[in-house]
């Protein structure tokens, strides 16, 4: 699909839950992307990008913002403690704040460099063993020990169990943002954004839709 058709269709989720147009970041998901697909979509004026790896990253944006001017960068992956500083110094938003290790190392980062990303936490809606988050019983003890380390914690992230219904999931991450007076939901990907619109999406991160498939030869 082209970008056009993938904003049309994000504004149609928008106003069929009653929500204002534009009121859903898009973040398309460029990872593993050839330049080239990244340009022609950055010469249709989007600026909103999100990559999974920081080494990647390192070496794809720094060219394209001196060319294209503002660029929000996010960063949706797993980040390794030891990548954290670059993470920062790069990224515009982390999506995966998974664990006390790293949000530590994010604070005693922004501290020294006197800033940091949007931060997301990451929560293992579905409980999956294999799968990077907190659990959604110890969400809330979470974003206390981060607000209790002075980082101002944007919202929360989750990636739904690939065999089952998402919506249940969106709406359990959106009930736990709630109750944390969290407004960033950043959830929905290429096949079922326009449900975690519905559910309220602040964020959403589409790849293969916008991009084509990923070549990972």
């Amino acid at each position: 699909m082209s970008l056009s058709e993938i904003k049309d269709r994000l504004h149609a989720a928008e106003r069929a839950a009653g929500r204002a147009e534009g009121s859903t970041s898009l973040i398309a998901v460029s990872k593993v992307q050839p330049d080239e697909r990244v340009r022609a979509v950055l010469d249709e004026g989007h600026r909103c990008f999100g990559e999974n790896k920081v080494q990647e990253a390192q070496g794809k944006w720094p060219g394209f913002r001196e060319s294209f001017g503002d660029i929000d960068l996010h960063l949706i992956g797993p980040l390794q403690s030891n990548k954290t500083r670059a993470a920062m110094e790069l990224f515009d938003a982390i999506h995966s704040v998974d664990r006390a290790k790293l949000a530590k190392a994010i604070a005693r980062i922004a501290q020294e460099i006197g800033q940091c990303p949007d931060l997301f936490i990451q929560v293992n809606t579905g409980e999956e063993e294999q799968k990077a988050g907190i659990l959604p019983g110890e969400a809330d003890a979470f974003v206390a020990e981060c607000r209790e380390m002075d980082l101002l914690v944007r919202g929360l992230m989750c990636i739904p169990p690939v065999e089952e219904e998402p919506t249940l999931h969106f709406a359990l991450l959106a009930k736990i943002a709630e109750r944390n007076g969290l407004s960033g939901l950043s959830m929905g990907m290429s096949a079922d954004f326009e449900k975690a619109v519905a559910q309220g999406a602040t964020h959403v991160r589409v790849g293969s839709a916008i991009f084509g498939e990923r070549d990972y030869g």
